[in-house]
């Protein structure tokens, strides 16, 4: 059963990513002229500000899985029950620290956002902030639940209700875009689903997992060691924060709501890539903590992290490629001639975190082993460097200025943590690149088809030459089959009993 809902909970998430691109593809392009640049813009400064907020959870999520799966090898059941009553204390304290912090913000609205925000933005500006802070601390409680669903491996479930959300969100939030009620409404209506969802995941475990709470005994031996494995992923939450939203933050101060848009559609690309990497990785966290849990440093850590990265590899490639050759003309058709440089910004920032989301599952292997403290710490030099060489840049070059300073910070992260997978995690970090490049030979005819795409791509209209994303997807994984991926790829993509199939066929 649990290997079935790997399987099942790896598709489904493809699904839901499809279904998510496919809605975003059609909602987009009509909330952005229904908001327009400036209100765009502005929504994504507040929840840029927002989004720091959500630190506050401290990276207990992380923790809770790793203890939660301890005891279940242990069969312990009580401590899983202390277990899970203490978190649900944690986050509802969090979640109520996180009301009063962000009411303090939204009254504080014009020094936080600068000269910049016109006074009717900065009004609105403290009206999306009290409702995206209720958002986020309706959603601390819930984190308990989500991780229990995790930590049990129920990823069908998981990926069905991720799947209707993604599909009624437009239906609730469009009705209130065309009223007139802007981002406001968006944020309203976002919330309302986001509560709805909640409810959903406590009663599925309650009901369906039998989750059980303990509210007295509580150990706090315990909760001192959870807070100490916690405390440098609360760190690397931060770090996270500051390099994916900073830029934003900085824009909207020297630049104004506008350049943030440009920015932040260009990042929305970037973060489509990641969720596509995150897909196949997310499913086989619990595995991991088991793994570790019986032997911290075993040689099946290694497998895995090859194994997994070769996949993830397979789309981020074909992501990355197709969205250098077709992701300008896309853009022009899709949010209009406005957000031209947004094709820039998403370039850059998938060019330089491409390399770090095919090693995406070493970040859960080094959390379940406690072996975050060093790359936090190293981490914390690099987004100050961050902040500091982006600012100018984006005084001089708006968006793509400031996206240019998070792209070197990210890669000076990378060959760091690179090395340090090798000689501290314990993961073959060599034969994982030399995978990769021997992959890699599948992407030559590729990329020789892109080049020639890009040289004729003026005796095509915009329409005609989007349509050439079906031959360079197809060219793209025949390439990469014959060439490029291994046996047990092969009979993963293309079922060896289809394959069985399809020779008797030929040979009759």
């Amino acid at each position: 059963m649990k290997l079935n809902q790997l399987k099942a909970g790896a598709a489904l998430s493809y699904v839901s990513m499809g279904l998510g691109y496919l809605v975003s593809i059609i909602y987009t392009p009509i909330m952005l002229r229904l908001l327009g640049q400036s209100e765009y813009g502005l929504y994504n400064l507040v929840a840029s500000v927002v989004a720091y907020l959500g630190v506050l959870n401290f990276g207990f999520g992380s923790a809770y899985i790793r203890y939660y799966s301890r005891y279940k090898v242990q069969e312990d059941k009580d401590k899983i029950a202390t277990l899970n009553g203490m978190f649900l204390v944690i986050f509802s304290i969090i979640g109520l620290a996180a009301v009063i912090a962000g009411t303090i913000l939204a009254m504080n609205s014009e020094l936080i956002f600068g000269s910049k925000l016109t006074s009717i933005e900065l009004s609105k500006a403290t009206i999306l902030m009290l409702i995206l802070v209720i958002n986020l601390a309706i959603s601390f409680p819930n984190i308990v639940f989500t991780s229990h669903i995790t930590a049990n491996e129920r990823f069908v479930f998981q990926k069905l209700v991720h799947m209707v959300k993604i599909v009624i969100n437009p239906f609730v939030v469009l009705p209130f875009l065309l009223m007139g009620y802007g981002s406001v409404g968006m944020v309203i209506a976002t919330t309302v689903i986001n509560s709805l969802v909640e409810v959903i995941n406590a009663i599925y475990c309650i009901k369906i997992l039998k989750m059980e709470f303990s509210f007295k005994n509580f150990d706090f031996k315990l909760m001192k060691e959870m807070t100490v494995f916690s405390s440098y992923i609360f760190i690397h939450m931060i770090i996270d924060q500051i390099n994916w939203n900073v830029d934003k933050f900085i824009l909207g101060r020297i630049k104004g709501t506008s350049e943030v848009a440009i920015y932040s559609l260009g990042a929305q690309f970037n973060t489509y890539l990641i969720s596509i990497s995150a897909v196949i990785s997310s499913v086989f966290t619990p595995r991991i903590y088991k793994i570790v849990a019986k032997n911290p440093k075993d040689k099946e850590l290694s497998k895995l992290f090859v194994k997994i990265g070769r996949i993830q590899y397979i789309f981020v490639a074909l992501i990355l490629v197709g969205f250098l050759v077709f992701g300008e003309v896309f853009i022009n058709l899709w949010a209009g001639k406005n957000y031209v440089n947004s094709y820039y910004v998403a370039s850059i920032l998938m060019i330089s975190t491409s390399g770090a989301l095919i090693q995406n599952i070493a970040i859960e292997i080094r959390k379940a082993q406690d072996n975050h403290k060093t790359p936090a710490k190293f981490m914390i030099i690099v987004a100050v460097f961050n902040i500091i060489v982006s600012i100018p840049l984006a005084k001089a070059y708006g968006a793509i200025g400031s996206v240019i300073g998070t792209a070197l910070a990210t890669i000076i992260n990378r060959v760091f943590i690179s090395v340090y997978y090798q000689k501290v995690v314990g993961l073959d970090v060599i034969l994982f690149w030399k995978e990769i490049i021997k992959m890699s030979r599948g992407l030559i005819i590729p990329i020789i088809i892109a080049w020639i795409i890009k040289l004729v791509s003026n005796y095509f209209t915009n329409v005609g030459y989007m349509l050439l994303i079906i031959p360079f997807t197809v060219i793209y994984f025949l390439s990469m089959y014959y060439i490029g991926i291994n046996e047990y790829e092969k009979q993963l993509f293309f079922n060896y009993k289809v394959k069985k199939i399809l020779n008797v066929k030929s040979k009759k």
